[in-house]
């Protein structure tokens, strides 16, 4: 849509990161040349108000796809720059961009997909024992697995902010 010229996607385009560059951390800090520090911030960012919220979502089954669809929207709008001109054009900047959705959907995936299988475990388990609240359980298991996946998806998570925001391909 913003590369059609969609004047809708283009203004919610402008308004968020409009927005993301004044009030985030990590824009803020790579605004001053703090490379770094900017993807600490995106990588605490993508792990604890993105990845770790929409794991626990998981718990409802159904409802990380809408914010799914969501982050879908935003990655598909941020394709053009402040100019309203597409990022695809030139190789450079379209290899950078699809490189960075695809360092932030691998982990992104992985979460979610775990707190999906969680909700169903969950779900499947407790349905046995009856709804009761008091008889809710979790079993150590699901914990241990969720675990598993964390330790994998925080180390692509920096990488992921690293390369955004270190790479000499950022333009």
């Amino acid at each position: 849509m913003v590369n059609n010229g969609n004047n809708f996607a283009l203004s919610y385009r402008d308004k968020i990161v409009g927005k993301a560059t004044t009030t985030s951390n990590a824009s803020l800090n790579y605004q001053k040349g703090e490379n770094f520090s900017a993807a600490v911030y995106d990588f605490a960012g993508n792990l604890f108000y993105g990845a770790m919220p929409q794991t626990f979502m998981g718990l409802g089954i159904v409802v990380p796809f809408f914010t799914v669809a969501k982050q879908g929207w935003v990655g598909g709008i941020v394709s053009v720059n402040s100019e309203h001109h597409s990022r695809l054009k030139k190789f450079k900047s379209a290899f950078y961009y699809f490189f960075v959705l695809l360092l932030q959907y691998i982990p992104y995936s992985m979460a979610i997909g775990a707190g999906i299988k969680f909700g169903v475990d969950f779900y499947n388990f407790n349905k046995i024992q009856g709804w009761y609240l008091w008889r809710y359980k979790i079993q150590k298991i699901w914990l241990i697995d969720l675990a598993y996946i964390y330790l994998i998806v925080i180390p692509l998570f920096f990488i992921a902010s690293c390369f955004e925001f270190m790479s000499t391909w950022n333009i």
